[in-house]
This record gives structure tokens, C-alpha cells and sequence, in this order.
């Protein structure tokens, strides 16, 4: 492609509003436009570099038994209904009404229109199973879209859905597709973790997601220092090592702390550290409340709290609640004597917990000398605080460490959750009717190629992979107007496409360090430079990723192109 033919506006200067590279750079280097917050258009560069990420989706898709289909954006209000996720979804649901004021949205996801598609197509378990999948884009109204194409309001994605007559056929394909997910963010060049993670609006129960590395990235991984445990840290278990303490138990004594009220004031009147203080939270599940106790360096996590009660709301309780329900304030609360209504969980580590501090349940006053299992009433042990660096790892291996990382993709086992609500029933190998069961899986395609510039730059610009450039080879004339240089040019462009090498060919009538540094912005891995040498039939050649150039002779250049590639 010739340079002069084709959109590229490069900017030297950096976007006031983008605050991580891979937003700067595809601004500057002219793959992506923003249109208004959270919607960008994708420039040609940036689409070549999409059609590529999606080639490679689509082959090791196909190569598991996908079946491309491509379903509509807008979905009507009654599929969302069937699910119960119309309300469930809240204000990140895309809502629309047409000219005769029906209700539709514009789809983030698209398990209720395949799920109604294969119930109205599929009626034997002979045809099972069966995996969908399409790329398509996606909306979600995002309150503060942020970081480019890692938050927006419309985003391009993979969506896969498998359906099956069993739960082993499910576990299956599930495992088919992690692998094919592992392939598939291997090409693309990608540094990436599978951890294991939280199901979240989307139902189901065992899933995992794929997280690129970075210092950027949006959500926390826990991972071992010795094994291949990896997990988000809302999903991070607590290895149980805890024995209970030999220290002598001191008689309960209140005493009063008028001016104290977070945990660290407490600590600091008794003279203790934060791990001999017990910290009280108040949360409202549903429509009970539970007190939950942690040691005061640590702190509740609220996903597993969630999925221990198997409640659908979880909130903290505000200060007038724990009032009425407890006759305190925060800061004052305490699981002594709590009240029969409230439920009292503790964190595991409390086992080793021995003449603590807590609150009295009055306000100004906190009892010292608690000891969980003389003190407390009823209550139970349970694993609800957020892992911390240098706790053993739940596998048993290594410790603890943190990294931060981009969410590239998720592969979810939605179990019956969708097909019951949709009616997605079927003939058995027996004869009688039983509910599907399905898989859910996606890839977030424009965060994919975000993720891959946070990975893949320098100061100068990107450093793409070889699997995802738009281009293998980025050409340079620097003076068009030197006829042996135009002319070199032009049989080297012609002839490296007949090699099979895609090439951006700058043939632009701008100053030579212009292009120098268009070139290193647009990151692309081999450049080839004709200037000044070209009447001695010598060009430059130079790796993108390593800096290495040389001057190489025409006669040699395909060869060294050959060992690079």
C-alpha cells in the first residue's frame, strides 16, 4: 500500500486525555480516531491489525468446531425479560425505544438471542452438541469510559456459545476452548495468565479469565511463586493454615475509647498492632443482616462473601441501619452479643486470633481480651478476606505475589442457568425432554489489540509482533525526487509483494525525518530504507524490535529478509 494513497494522520504530540500507551500510540500513530467518549473509529492500519487478531480467532475457532454465525445488535426487551436480566443488568444496558415505542437494547452479550435461536432449531440430543460463535460489536454505557479501547461504550468482540446434553460434553468443550483461547493469545505475541475468576452478571459457575500483563491493567492476579496457580484476587482462595493460639486467655474487660473510630485510632490507644484489632462490617444480604469479622490488617472480599450466602444482593449497611440493628455506629460494632437476627461470620484467620480488640456494640467503647471462641455466640469460620503478597498459595506451592492485568478474554460454564429461563429443551437418548446445558465464551477483539501495544512498545513508538502488524515490511524513499531513488523504490515495492511480503510503501514527498520517525510510530518489524546508497544498489535495513540496522545490498536483500521473517 502506498503511504500517499492511504489515511495515516500521525500526530507528534501526545493526546491531552490519553493517559496509557496504548491509547497515546494508536492516537499518534494514526490507527484509531476518537469519535466522542468511550467510540472510536479504527482507521486503515488499525483495521488491518483487527482483521489479522480476528483471522487467528477464526481459525483456531473452526479448528475446535465453531460455526460462524452473526446475530443482530439490537435484541428485543422481551428476550431480556425471560432471562430476568432487563432489570438485573442496571444502567450499563444499552436501552432503546423504536417509532412505536417498543423497548429494545443494544446488545453487550448475547446469550438470551442464541439460546431462543438453538430452543427454536434444536430438538434432539442428536444434534448436540453444537458451539456458535460470531464477531460482532458490542455496547455497554459505560459511565466514564476511560483508557482508550479498554473501556468504551461500543467495543468489538468474539462471543462463542456451546450447548450440550450433558455436563461431561460441556466440561469438554470447555476445556477445548481454554486451550484454543491459550493458542490464540500465544500467536498474538501476548505475555498472559488464565486465572480463575468470578462469573459475575453473567451467571454460571466455573470460569476462567485470560489477563494480559501489565502495569495498566485493571484487575489484580494473585499467583504463586513456585506453580501455575493463578487467580483474579476477588477469586483467590485462603489456604486454612491457621492453629489456634496457646496464649493465655485474659478476662473480657469494656473499656471506653470516645475519640477512637477506625481501626488503626483503636490499635494506636492500646498500644497493638492491626492484627491483634478485629475489624466489624455490617453488609445486608438480601433482606438479612451479617456482621463479618477479620483480623484488622485484612479486609473483607466481598465476591466471595456474596457467593457464600448465595444471595443476589449484597451492600454494606448504612450507619442509621447498623443503629437500629445493632445500637451502634461504625466503629463501635462488634460480633458480642450481637443479637440473635444477625448472622456472625468470621474469617478463617480469627482461629489464631487471642486477646484481640473489637467493638463493644456501644458507641465510644471496645472490649479487650476477646478470644473468638470463649467470647463470641453462634457463628462460623469461613474464607472471606481478600488474599494478601506472601500468604501461601492455595495449591500449597510457593507464596503469594501480585501482578496487574488486562482481560482479554473469559471462558464461563453457564450450566442450565439461560436455557431454563429461555426454555431450551430437548429430546434425550431415552426419549424424554431435558434442559440444554451451555458454555459461554468471549474475547474482547479491540481490547486484544490494546493490549498488545501495552506489551509490545518503546519510546519511540510500537513494536508490533510479526503475527499482528499490519504490514511486514514498512519501505522508505527518503527523496522522492532522486530519480535512482523513486526508481529503486518502485521495483523494490513491486518486488517485494511478488516475494509474498505485505508493504507499506512510503513514497510521500516529506523530509527523511519525517518518515524516520512515522516508521518507528508505526511500529511495523522490518523497515527498508532507500537514500542516499541507491545509485550503489544498497538500502538500509533495519529490526523494529531490536534496533539492528545495516546496510545490506539489493542482490541480498530477500535473503537477509528471509532469516529476520
Amino acid at each position: 500500500m502506498r503511504q500517499s494513497k492511504t489515511l495515516i494522520p500521525t500526530l507528534k504530540e501526545v493526546p491531552a486525555d490519553a493517559d496509557i500507551k496504548s491509547h497515546q500510540l494508536l492516537l499518534r500513530a494514526g490507527y484509531i480516531r476518537q469519535n466522542f467518549s468511550g467510540v472510536y473509529s479504527f482507521l486503515p492500519l488499525g483495521k488491518k491489525v483487527l482483521n489479522t487478531i480476528e483471522t487467528v480467532i477464526r481459525e483456531e475457532m473452526d479448528a475446535i468446531g465453531g460455526n460462524e454465525v452473526l446475530m443482530p445488535a439490537l435484541q428485543a426487551k422481551e428476550l431480556w425479560e425471560e432471562s430476568g436480566r432487563w432489570d438485573k443488568m442496571g444502567p450499563e444496558l444499552m436501552r432503546l425505544k423504536d417509532r412505536h415505542d417498543r423497548d429494545f437494547v443494544l446488545g453487550p452479550t448475547h446469550e438470551e438471542v442464541v439460546t431462543s435461536m438453538v430452543r427454536d432449531e434444536i430438538k434432539s440430543y442428536k444434534k448436540l452438541p453444537i458451539t456458535l460463535y460470531q464477531i460482532q460489536t458490542k455496547f455497554r454505557d459505560e459511565r466514564r469510559p476511560r483508557f482508550g479501547l479498554l473501556r468504551g461504550r461500543e467495543f468489538i468482540m468474539k462471543d462463542a456459545y456451546s450447548f450440550h446434553a450433558t455436563d461431561e460434553s460441556l466440561d469438554e468443550s470447555y476445556q477445548a476452548m481454554y486451550e484454543a483461547y491459550s493458542r490464540i493469545f500465544t500467536r498474538l505475541g501476548l505475555n498472559f495468565r488464565a486465572v480463575i475468576a468470578d462469573s459475575g452478571a453473567m451467571g454460571g459457575k466455573d470460569t476462567h479469565e485470560f489477563m494480559a500483563l501489565s502495569e495498566v491493567g485493571e484487575d489484580t492476579i494473585a499467583f504463586s511463586t513456585e506453580s501455575e496457580y493463578a487467580a483474579n484476587i476477588e477469586m483467590a482462595e485462603v489456604l486454612d493454615n491457621y492453629t489456634a493460639s496457646t496464649t493465655e486467655q485474659l478476662p473480657l474487660e469494656k473499656k471506653a475509647t470516645p475519640d477512637q473510630k477506625t481501626m488503626q485510632e483503636v490499635c494506636d490507644f492500646f498500644d497493638i498492632t492491626l492484627e491483634q484489632g478485629l475489624k466489624s462490617l455490617l453488609f445486608k444480604a438480601d433482606d438479612t443482616y451479617v456482621m463479618v469479622v477479620t483480623r484488622g490488617d485484612h479486609d473483607v472480599n466481598e465476591i466471595k462473601l456474596k457467593h457464600l450466602l448465595k444471595v443476589d444482593t449484597l451492600t454494606m449497611a448504612t450507619e442509621v441501619e447498623a443503629l437500629e440493628v445493632v445500637g451502634a455506629n461504625f466503629g463501635s460494632l462488634g460480633p458480642i452479643a450481637v443479637g440473635g437476627d444477625v448472622q456472625v461470620i468470621c474469617d478463617v484467620a480469627l482461629k489464631a486470633v487471642g486477646n484481640a480488640v473489637c467493638g463493644a456494640n456501644e458507641n465510644g467503647y471496645h472490649y479487650t481480651n476477646v478470644n473468638p471462641s470463649r467470647d463470641f455466640g453462634t457463628f462460623t469460620y469461613e474464607d472471606v478476606r481478600f488474599i494478601k503478597a506472601g500468604d501461601a498459595s492455595p495449591d500449597g506451592k510457593g507464596v503469594i505475589k501480585f501482578a496487574e492485568g488486562i482481560e482479554i478474554g473469559q471462558v464461563f460454564k453457564l450450566g442450565k442457568f439461560y436455557a431454563e429461563k429461555l426454555g431450551a429443551d430437548f429430546l434425550n437418548d431415552q426419549g424424554r425432554s431435558a434442559v440444554m446445558t451451555m458454555g459461554c465464551y468471549g474475547i474482547g477483539v479491540s481490547r486484544t489489540l490494546a493490549a498488545i501495544v501495552e506489551q509490545h512498545h518503546d519510546d519511540r513508538g510500537i513494536v508490533w509482533p510479526k503475527a499482528v502488524a499490519p504490514f511486514n515490511v514498512h519501505l522508505l524513499v527518503l527523496n522522492t525526487k532522486k530519480e535512482e531513488q523513486s526508481e529503486l523504490g518502485e521495483r523494490l515495492y513491486k518486488d517485494l509483494r511478488a516475494a509474498g511480503y505485505s508493504v507499506l510503501y512510503d513514497d510521500r514527498a516529506e523530509r527523511a525525518g519525517v518518515k524516520f520517525a512515522d516508521s518507528d510510530l508505526i511500529g511495523l518489524p522490518l523497515r527498508v530504507t532507500v537514500g542516499n546508497k541507491a545509485g550503489e544498489a544498497i538500502v538500509e535495513f533495519k529490526v523494529r524490535k531490536t534496533g539492528e540496522q545495516s546496510d545490506v545490498a539489493v542482490n541480498d536483500l530477500f535473503k537477509v529478509l528471509k532469516q529476520e521473517w
